[in-house]
């Protein structure tokens, strides 16, 4: 199992959603096909087919944790987390 895939697994358990670093997370949405837009500190990533824009910020290394639920809920709603 690689990286991405038990990162993955640790978002959608939702066991340490204050424990996500923000790079990992980030380079989680780029491999699943989203396309991210810098303004300032804040990263929003775009998928056509989502209708929901993700935003995150750091929190020092780490992806603030209502956003990695944010995300979690996106990737169930779409089953974006499915084979690829």
């Amino acid at each position: 199992m690689g990286k991405y895939e038990k990162l993955l697994l640790q978002i959608l358990r939702g066991a340490s959603d204050a424990n996500i670093a923000f790079d990992d997370l980030r380079r989680l949405l780029l491999s699943l096909g989203f396309v991210e837009r810098t303004r300032g500190s804040h990263h929003i990533f775009r998928k056509e087919g989502i209708e929901e824009k993700i935003n995150l910020q750091r929190d020092k290394n780490k992806a603030k944790a209502y956003q990695v639920r944010q995300v979690r809920a996106v990737i169930l709603k779409y089953g974006l987390g499915g084979p690829r």
